[in-house]
């Protein structure tokens, strides 16, 4: 038997509808098949305070620890495996075994595994998520799996005005036009082809002993590293947000990745739209911040 942690069921049945709720009802069959197919031999309660996918301690016949990871495998994980193999352990959570099948991965145990959200010295947070995130933005063969930024962004353009309109046009068709305008830019973007991580935060960064932070859970791409950078940004700013303290938090994340400020500032405004338009349409949360962070993005940089 094992326990689902209420916050996957939850994301699950919100994001995915029939296709989570048979995901769910499937998953304790998969974790048996894995239990044969690779050499587990005891599993732990399930980690607390992720929301995609099941993953839980494991021990294996060699008394080894590791992770057991299963995916809904969708367009933003199931390219999770190959990211990690690209990066083969530097800067990242090493990949034991995979299954793209079952949605599932064997990953190293990282240990003593804090999340590197917890360091009390907030700028030492910054300085070692930034040092992190320039070691991953490595090129990638032409013949790589990753689906592109610019493709995304060409999606987001087509898909942002219908969304806005079942939603009720929630907040001014200004920051809608402006988010449709830079994706339809970002669709046709030559920036250099690097593998992104749409997911990039300090609470995915824990630490370990084979180095003292490695990165867990990409959501991998390829294209603009500033994508990335505005994902980090947004998991930074406060519940209120001051437009002084806006602009100092992008420009020394700029600064310390090597990125344009207005590029970052532009990918902010872009993925805020987008997630209040997702928590509108699952109504998984609050969709007020978002758009007060695509405001502040859009007022401090004169992108409106």
């Amino acid at each position: 038997m094992i326990t689902v942690p209420a916050s996957v069921t939850q994301m699950q049945l919100a994001a995915n509808g029939e296709a989570g709720r048979a995901w769910l009802a499937k998953l304790p069959h998969l974790v048996d098949e894995l239990r044969e197919l690779w050499p587990i031999v005891e599993i732990g309660p399930a980690f607390e305070g992720g929301s995609v996918g099941y993953v839980a301690p494991v021990v294996l016949r060699d008394r080894s620890r590791a992770v057991l990871k299963v995916n809904l495998p969708d367009g933003e994980t199931d390219c999770e495996p190959d990211a990690l193999a690209v990066w083969n352990g530097q800067g990242a959570v090493r990949l034991l075994r995979s299954d793209p099948r079952r949605g599932a991965m064997l990953l190293e145990r990282l240990e003593p595994g804090v999340s590197l959200a917890t360091l009390p010295d907030r700028e030492a947070a910054i300085d070692i998520a930034c040092s992190l995130l320039r070691r991953l933005w490595v090129p990638v063969p032409s013949s790589h799996p990753f689906r592109l930024v610019t493709r995304l962004a060409q999606e987001y353009a087509d898909a942002f005005p219908a969304k806005y309109v079942r939603a009720g046009r929630p907040f001014a068709s200004s920051l809608l036009a402006c988010a449709v305008d830079l994706c339809r830019r970002f669709a046709h973007d030559d920036a250099p082809r690097t593998l992104a991580n749409r997911d990039f935060h300090l609470g995915n960064i824990l630490a370990a002993r084979r180095e003292p932070w490695l990165v867990i859970d990409p959501k991998p791409l390829v294209g603009d590293p500033a994508f990335d950078a505005a994902h980090l940004i947004r998991s930074l700013l406060p519940d209120a947000i001051p437009i002084p303290g806006y602009e100092r938090l992008v420009s020394t994340i700029a600064a310390r990745l090597g990125l344009p400020v207005k590029r970052i500032a532009e990918w902010v405004l872009v993925r805020s739209v987008e997630n209040a338009l997702w928590t509108l349409a699952t109504g998984m949360g609050d969709p007020r911040w978002d758009v007060a962070c695509a405001a502040a993005s859009g007022e401090s940089f004169h992108l409106l």
